[in-house]
């Protein structure tokens, strides 16, 4: 049985989770990983989901502060061997709900080129491209920044 909890960062399993998708993140960022992980500091994060299946933590997501109208989608993540099971779909979609809930109007994000499956992802959750990178991805040729309206 699959349960979603909104949370903040300071939960125990989110970290746990982060932790496991840093590992995952420095194979596949590669000679990358350290410019993309200097954004990626979970204490300024407030709005946190933790899904668990049977009570045991399997995925995450969060939102964070970007302006007056945007969050910004942080730290989603599934476990290896849940992955296939429609998870990330349902946490980034509990994202979205609790933005519009506090009033943004957009969600954006930003993910590697070799972050398939998080592509694959966004595209299926009708998030679309943005033709510039935002913020601190601007210019950076790895780095693929989506939107979305909440």
């Amino acid at each position: 049985m699959l349960k979603l909890i909104r949370t903040n960062s300071e939960n125990s399993d989110f970290i746990s989770l982060v932790k496991k998708l840093d590992a995952y993140l420095k194979i596949t960022d590669g000679d990358d990983h350290d410019f993309y992980n200097q954004f990626n500091n979970i204490d300024v994060i407030k709005y946190v989901v933790v899904v668990y299946k049977n009570d045991k933590p399997i995925g995450c997501g969060a939102i964070k502060h970007f302006d007056s109208n945007r969050v910004e989608v942080k730290r989603m993540f599934v476990d290896s061997s849940q992955r296939g099971f429609g998870i990330a779909p349902k946490i980034l979609n509990e994202l979205e709900i609790w933005a519009k809930e506090l009033s943004y109007k957009k969600c954006i994000l930003e993910t590697g080129e070799r972050q398939v499956e998080a592509v694959k992802l966004y595209h299926k959750s009708n998030y679309k491209r943005m033709s510039i990178n935002y913020g601190q991805y601007k210019g950076v040729v790895n780095s693929l920044c989506f939107e979305k309206n909440v």
